[in-house]
């Protein structure tokens, strides 16, 4: 798409007018970025004759930003936020043959993939990879990931989802809240506080059923957004968590975390690869796609 070049935003510039709107001083803006103070105020001259727009009033030998500054300013700020990444970027993968840019679940990536990916490097060492968190969809068209990790159904817009694994969860606890509790006491489970998800509000219903308990009580107690945060409290002993087996190994091998039961549940979704579609072809992806289904094994796949 052609555009005139007078809509081109200059980076000098705009940097100019993020940082007199940080100070809200010309003079302490220039010192900043080692310019005079007659250049910035050349810089946003211009910024403003380019965008038509009043950026900055003048109060009591103070500048301080208009209400067109006040909206524009988050735009400037993400714009050269951004292209500082791209560069960091750029400068990162330096002499290496490729780049691959993960999007994972939190908790997943914390504590499964991470301590994993050391194999993953040792065997491409000429891969520059970045790992970002995301827990929920999104527009490969707007986010350039080469490949994401998944929960849920296997339907993502764009992108083409391969099956990883399936999910089991077990009851857990810490030992001190439940030293008199013995293993598979189902029962008494009912009676010990509960940790929840929020995004899986029904988890604790659906194990008593399966275990043909009442459901009463499966609804109350204390509420995360994060596995992470329901794994601490956990250990904390603020209550009883269903968590996936894969997300608490450490915690099992130390005794941290104690199994209220030998059973586990498989949950109603899954994990997934997804794939732009338009990245189908490129070997790196196809190489860490096939190390991720390589990896999968006992404790959480089927």
């Amino acid at each position: 798409m052609d555009m005139r070049r007078s809509l081109v935003p200059d980076i000098v510039t705009l940097q100019a007018f993020e940082c007199a709107a940080r100070h809200a001083n010309f003079s302490r803006a220039a010192e900043e970025l080692n310019l005079t103070q007659s250049a910035v105020s050349r810089q946003i001259a211009d910024l403003e004759a380019q965008t038509g727009l009043k950026l900055f009033e003048r109060i009591r030998q103070r500048v301080v930003l208009s209400d067109a500054g006040r909206q524009f300013l988050p735009d400037v700020k993400d714009l050269l936020s951004r292209s500082e990444r791209l560069m960091i970027d750029a400068a990162a993968v330096g002499r290496t043959r490729a780049r691959l840019k993960i999007a994972t679940l939190p908790t997943f990536g914390a504590r499964w993939l991470v301590p994993r990916l050391g194999d993953f490097l040792s065997a491409h060492p000429d891969v520059a990879i970045t790992v970002e968190s995301r827990s929920r969809p999104f527009s490969f068209m707007e986010d350039s990931f080469d490949l994401a990790i998944h929960y849920g159904q296997p339907v993502w817009a764009g992108g083409t989802p391969t099956f990883l694994c399936s999910e089991k969860v077990m009851p857990i606890a810490s030992p001190r809240l439940v030293r008199d509790v013995a293993i598979d006491d189902v029962e008494a489970m009912t009676d010990l506080p509960l940790l929840h998800l929020t995004t899986r509000p029904k988890l604790w219903s659906q194990w008593f059923e399966l275990t043909g308990q009442g459901v009463e009580n499966a609804y109350h107690g204390a509420r995360f957004d994060q596995f992470s945060m329901m794994i601490a409290a956990a250990v904390a002993g603020l209550g009883a968590a269903l968590l996936p087996t894969y997300l608490i190994e450490d915690e099992l091998s130390s005794s941290a975390l104690k199994p209220l039961t030998s059973k586990t549940m498989t949950t109603e979704n899954a994990y997934y690869i997804v794939r732009p579609e338009e990245k189908q072809s490129l070997p790196t992806v196809e190489q860490f796609q096939s190390w991720l289904l390589s990896q999968v094994s006992g404790g959480f796949a089927e």
